[in-house]
């Protein structure tokens, strides 16, 4: 069979609601759908950070579980809408312009859950009609309108690796603490897009992984916002369950003070909460449940699906044939610990593949 290049389609997708879930590939016209049928495989891309992709492994766990919705709902209950975090505080927003406050969503708890549950915004699946694709959104609504979300299919036939680096990241003296990967005084981004140049890939993807020692840390696309990631990030690292217990102790109190819909919230027993995760994955009787147990009493390491790796979308999207990393407008690789580093460094490896 004759090779041909990567297509890559664009789609606009409309949420039905604040939490949504569904196939991207529905919203195909069907030429777009023709285009992509050859290729063996695709790479699937969010621009979002409230709204991206199931990996691959789990997204098949869950659906032959027929526990998509209550795996989402279990975050959603951890992670409660209007649950008094600081990212809400638009008044304390100093990045926003006053005409921005007026307009931006309150979502900090989508995108702690979207941290949470290991979502990703850029995913490869074999591209069959029966693999389940699964495109979440955490905050699809504002202001009772759907956002508008974007998102990017290409279809592919090989991944080749390119080449792979080795990169330090400098760590603070705390033991909680994230890393905005895409800080310029890191020199980071630098690094990649020299990569990338020097190899001139046009389609393709840069995966960040954690060196194999690392410990007490873990990789995610993010919002890098000050409160979100300094104060309500921070809070859920040293208690998981903290923004889930006081959305409940404050419904308790005065249940006239809050949304109806936010008085359920104060019926979970929040052990309860943990073992909705653990049925909708499968893994009773497993060391994992026997870990996540402890998560009333440990770091969120212990029952938060923080991720070891992420990759990044490698595209010429400017037409003009010089390949690029592809971000959405707040899309930053994130770097988290929850244990003081040694020598107060982390390393990632880098591998640079190409699409063909």
């Amino acid at each position: 069979m004759s090779r041909s290049n990567p297509v890559e389609v664009s789609l606009g997708l409309v949420p039905r609601a604040r939490v949504d879930i569904v196939d991207p590939r529905t919203s195909l016209s069907p030429g777009e759908r023709a285009a992509l049928k050859p290729f063996g495989r695709c790479l699937y891309w969010s621009s979002h950070t409230t709204a991206g992709f199931l990996e691959r492994a789990l997204a098949a766990r869950l659906l032959r579980r027929k526990a998509t919705a209550g795996y989402f709902d279990a975050f959603r209950a951890i992670f409660p809408e209007g649950g008094g975090y600081e990212h809400d505080r638009l008044d304390q927003r100093t990045e926003l312009a006053p005409e921005q406050r007026l307009v931006e969503p309150r979502n900090a708890d989508s995108h702690l859950a979207f941290i949470a549950a290991g979502l990703r915004t850029c995913v490869s699946f074999p591209n069959r009609d029966a693999e389940p694709v699964r495109f979440v959104d955490l905050d699809g609504m504002h202001a009772g309108q759907p956002r508008q979300r974007l998102a990017r299919i290409i279809g592919y036939q090989r991944e080749d690796e390119v080449e792979r680096l080795r990169i330090e990241v400098p760590m603070s003296a705390h033991p909680v603490d994230s890393i905005n990967l895409k800080d310029p005084r890191l020199g980071i981004y630098e690094q990649l897009n020299a990569l990338i140049g020097r190899h001139d890939v046009t389609k393709g993807r840069l995966r960040l992984a954690l060196d194999h020692g690392e410990r007490h840390a873990g990789l995610t696309v993010n919002e890098y916002e000050t409160l979100l990631m300094r104060y309500d990030l921070a809070e859920v690292l040293r208690n998981p369950l903290r923004f889930a217990a006081q959305q409940a102790r404050n419904a308790l109190k005065d249940p006239r003070s809050v949304p109806v819909k936010t008085l359920g919230y104060a019926k979970y027993d929040l052990v309860q909460v943990v073992n909705q995760v653990v049925d909708a994955l499968g893994l009773r009787e497993s060391v994992v449940e026997r870990l996540v147990s402890r998560a009333l009493a440990a770091p969120a390491a212990r029952f938060l699906r923080m991720k070891r790796r992420v990759d990044l979308l490698v595209s010429d999207t400017n037409g003009d044939g010089r390949g690029t990393l592809v971000e959405g407008t707040y899309q930053s690789p994130i770097l988290v610990q929850w244990h003081r580093a040694p020598r107060e460094a982390r390393f990632l490896d880098v591998t640079l593949t190409r699409l063909s």
